[in-house]
């Protein structure tokens, strides 16, 4: 683990100038997390708004170290910002044996003029240390190469081991400094692995990082578990499990593997979500032909009733402020996505668009809420603003759906199905201009993916 973690300081324009003075580190106490941050001349920014804008070149050097395993985690570290850069589709790494300059002492400022003739309009160095106590000290720098400044740079104490989340946190602070968004890259990823026969799968909830590393199983398979979603502290995961061919709603510590039945009730289960303070769970609950909204506090174990309709009304999800809930009804005579305040009252639909609306998740942002729509035959994953309106399609296929945001509300990811016998599911991702689908790699068929928030 990290030992602490520090926010980038930023403050006066001190050292890693053009003159080479060295970085100002302030040293305040053992394994803290140092960031500087200095103010650039030029402005380098990305507006991960606009679909038609191009990658920023950049140039990420492997990280200095000596021989060894410093060497090796120091290239492993920038292969993974390479790689999660790149991902995100507002990066364009340049190739490492275009660059002029190599890179040998991080402390010395870079030939930015090198960096100018392969068109790299950012840099990114840095460089890894074991330490006498066994630990790995990490530095990384981010360079705006056009106006000859240090933008930003952390240094990170951690295990070698933990090489990896590391590597995600340097990304998640070069797309913060270069969009003004919050990253995405130190997250995990829940979802349902598939094995075996189509007409027989195994399914078991399996947890990875973001882009598909360090896979690990957290059920055995025995039972058949369905729509895993985490809390807001990322530490547990609510989830649908059949248990002797009855339904139940458990509770999951990620960590310590204990497991919680959070009720036993009667008729189908479907959909559990946590509430953003993780107080409440809110599903949809079967009885007799119908199904409707209900929400149970966690403390007491107190169930309340929110619809109260002959139609189904199922896939609840709340707004980031607790204060709305969105959920599927077919109430109309189709399936449509409606909105109610959290106590159920003020019900409306608010989609009115051709097709099937279905699966809505409200973004942690609060600004739109993705969907799973059927049309003519396809599944499209689309977006909407909560008052309806800004209703736009992201991608489409064969069998999309299961629409799930990454904490920063601007990444989705869901699971797109291969038609025929030897087919499944696989995990895609895609932004909210619709341009970056890619699929995200796992060693099974995989289906229901649930995104964390930040790791804490």
């Amino acid at each position: 683990m990290l030992d602490v973690i520090g926010r980038i300081w930023r403050g006066a324009h001190l050292g890693m100038m053009r003159n080479g003075s060295a970085a100002l580190l302030l040293g305040l106490g053992l394994g803290l997390v140092v960031a500087c941050s200095l103010p650039a001349r030029a402005a380098i920014h990305i507006d991960i708004n606009t679909a038609n804008s191009e990658p920023m070149p950049v140039a990420i050097t492997d990280f200095v170290g000596d021989a060894g395993q410093e060497a090796s985690a120091g290239i492993d570290i920038a292969k993974v910002v390479t790689n999660d850069l790149e991902r995100s589709g507002l990066f364009d790494p340049l190739p490492k044996n275009s660059f002029i300059e190599k890179i040998t002492n991080m402390n010395v400022p870079p030939r930015f003029g090198d960096w100018r003739i392969i068109k790299a309009q950012s840099l990114v160095t840095g460089q890894t240390k074991l330490e006498a106590d066994g630990r790995l000290r990490v530095e990384f720098r981010l360079w705006d190469v056009y106006g000859e400044q240090q933008l930003t740079g952390l240094q990170f104490f951690t295990t070698p081991d933990n090489w990896r989340r590391v590597a995600h946190l340097i990304s998640d602070a070069i797309y913060k400094r270069l969009t003004g968004e919050e990253g995405y890259f130190d997250t995990r990823i829940v979802y349902v692995s598939e094995t075996g026969p189509k007409n027989r799968r195994v399914k078991r909830l399996t947890i990875m990082d973001q882009d598909g590393y360090n896979p690990r199983m957290l059920t055995n398979g025995a039972e058949l578990v369905l729509t895993p979603r985490f809390s807001p502290n990322s530490q547990e995961i609510t989830y649908l499990s059949y248990h002797n061919n009855r339904p139940r709603v458990y509770l999951l510590d990620i960590e310590t593997g204990q497991q919680e039945v959070v009720g036993d009730f009667p008729g189908m289960t479907f959909a559990p979500r946590f509430s953003p303070d993780g107080q409440k769970i809110v599903m949809s609950l079967q009885r007799g032909g119908n199904a409707n909204i209900y929400t149970m506090d966690l403390r007491s174990r107190k169930v309340t009733r929110l619809t109260n309709t002959a139609a189904i009304d199922t896939a609840p999800s709340y707004s980031p402020d607790g204060t709305q809930i969105a959920f599927e009804s077919d109430r109309g005579g189709a399936q449509q996505v409606y909105v109610m305040n959290a106590d159920g009252s003020n019900q409306h639909r608010i989609s009115f668009g051709t097709g099937r609306y279905a699966t809505p998740v409200w973004s942690p942002r609060g600004d739109f809420i993705a969907y799973t729509k059927m049309i003519s035959g396809q599944f499209v994953i689309g977006v909407m603003k909560p008052d309806g309106t800004g209703d736009r399609v992201l991608t489409e296929g064969y069998h999309n759906e299961g629409p799930t945001w990454a904490p920063n509300g601007r990444v989705l990811m869901f699971f797109r199905d291969v038609r025929g016998a030897q087919g499944g599911p696989h995990l895609w991702s895609v932004d909210l201009t619709g341009q970056n689908v890619r699929q995200v790699p796992t060693p099974t068929f995989a289906s229901d993916p649930a995104w964390s928030p930040r790791i804490q």
